[in-house]
């Protein structure tokens, strides 16, 4: 009798442990820097046009992003298709390295044929949509020549646009030891490896400045070379997609990709009610063809439920504190400095209070002469709320320029003599009443 006793006072005992710990400080701690609880090794979400945070987990970490990066590959095609360096209907014939490696059936591919042709277009298409290996090898010897010379250019490219923690080592994302022995760079144990913070800054770029990918990476199917012989389906691997398995309102891109040691990733953008976010998320748990999709629901629903694009300021407001800028030598000493255009951010809903505006300011002084529009200094806006601020993916895309309101011409050595010996007699002045205040 009195071990059943016992064994029940235990179990009270417990009992009253779980529904502590549950609401102790440390639970609610722990809840408040983790908001969504992402099941993935690393991950990353971001409001695009203002490069926000909203929510980060290992952020930094270098992982294997397998075919995710082939965003890379498809920001310098469509840098070269836009500097004319290369067109559309260009075409290529695969080498014994490209022929080889498409008629690999286990990995993502479109067969090519060894005497074939084919467009820029094609291969494009085939890389972004069904994400087909050979086909971007063949679009990196088309951009430089040989895919060694293109592997240089992603890495150089990833440090242009900011970038911090990578390692490319080919064109598709495969793990070196899938390429047949002929990787183009490092050994056969090596494959590219990305922070989701650096995959969320290729994504905002490649979105930004080639906005057309979208009209490419949102296609859920299409065929590889319709109406001829060599015809074949082509599904987009991204089931977030409009019709497809997983469809979610708004998402139209962008990438997926997974290896045995990168796992299952998605790098995933999505537009509702004007406001476009990105998410990333590197070996996803669960299901190696779902888990990844599974959790970005989790942060998509997470940024579209709690937050909501707010305007601060609009386009040419002064910011209160900062109105002014110091003009050395200028016919006029201060400028006046405004917002270059329209300043948003995502706030979260029922926290509008918590959003502060944060001026970083390049140079206290300027040097005259000075043009309108020349940037002095960023607008940014700061949380000061209880939850966790993440602050922004970078410099380069986070917060709008102050810029000068208006033009101000070098003052003439009449101007800049009379001020110096106005300078000098109001020190004269200053000096005296200090020493006659010092009397009394």
């Amino acid at each position: 009798m009195k071990s059943k006793k016992f064994k029940q006072l235990i179990m009270l005992v417990v009992a009253f442990a779980v529904v502590i710990g549950a609401f102790s400080p440390m639970s609610n701690a722990k809840a408040a820097n983790d908001p969504i609880n992402v099941n993935a090794k690393a991950a990353i979400l971001i409001e695009a046009s203002s490069g926000k945070v909203l929510y980060s987990k290992n952020a930094d970490e270098r992982l294997p992003v397998a075919s995710m990066a082939k965003m890379m590959t498809e920001y310098l095609l469509l840098e070269a298709i836009h500097e004319g360096k290369v067109k559309w209907d260009q075409t290529y014939t695969p080498d014994d390295y490209v022929y080889e490696i498409s008629q690999d059936r286990s990995l993502s591919n479109v067969p090519l044929r060894k005497d074939g042709s084919y467009t820029v277009k094609e291969l494009y298409q085939a890389t972004a949509i069904y994400s087909a290996n050979a086909a971007a090898i063949a679009l990196s010897e088309v951009v430089a020549g040989s895919e060694k010379n293109f592997v240089e250019q992603m890495n150089k490219k990833a440090k242009e646009l900011g970038m911090k923690n990578f390692k490319f080592v080919n064109a598709t994302g495969l793990a070196n030891k899938d390429l047949h022995g002929k990787q183009p760079v490092g050994s056969a144990d090596e494959e590219n490896e990305v922070s989701a913070r650096d995959m969320a800054i290729l994504a905002d770029h490649l979105i930004k400045d080639y906005p057309e990918i979208l009209d490419t990476a949102s296609v859920a199917k299409t065929k590889f070379r319709k109406g001829t012989d060599d015809e074949m389906d082509m599904p987009n691997w991204n089931f977030m997609l409009k019709g497809l398995v997983q469809e979610y309102k708004g998402v139209d891109g962008l990438k997926t990709g997974s290896t045995d040691s990168a796992g299952s990733c998605f790098t995933a953008t999505a537009e509702r009610n004007g406001m476009r976010v990105i998410s990333v998320v590197l070996n996803a748990k669960g299901n190696i063809h779902t888990g990844r999709f599974d959790q970005t629901k989790k942060m998509l629903d997470y940024a579209f439920k709690n937050f909501t694009m707010k305007e601060l300021y609009a386009k040419g407001d002064q910011v209160k504190g900062n109105e002014t800028v110091k003009v050395d030598q200028g016919k006029d000493q201060e400028v006046a400095i405004v917002t270059e255009k329209a300043f948003s951010i995502p706030v979260k809903n029922g926290e509008e209070k918590n959003y502060k505006a944060k001026v970083t300011l390049d140079k206290k002084e300027l040097s005259a002469p000075v043009k309108k529009g020349e940037k002095v200094g960023t607008l940014t806006a700061a949380y000061t709320g209880d939850q966790k601020d993440y602050g922004y993916v970078g410099s380069d895309v986070s917060g709008v320029k102050l810029v000068t309101k208006e033009n101000d011409e070098k003052a003439n050595w009449f101007v800049l003599t009379m001020r110096s010996i106005g300078g000098f007699f109001a020190g004269i002045w200053n000096s005296i009443v200090e020493t006659v205040t010092g009397w009394f």
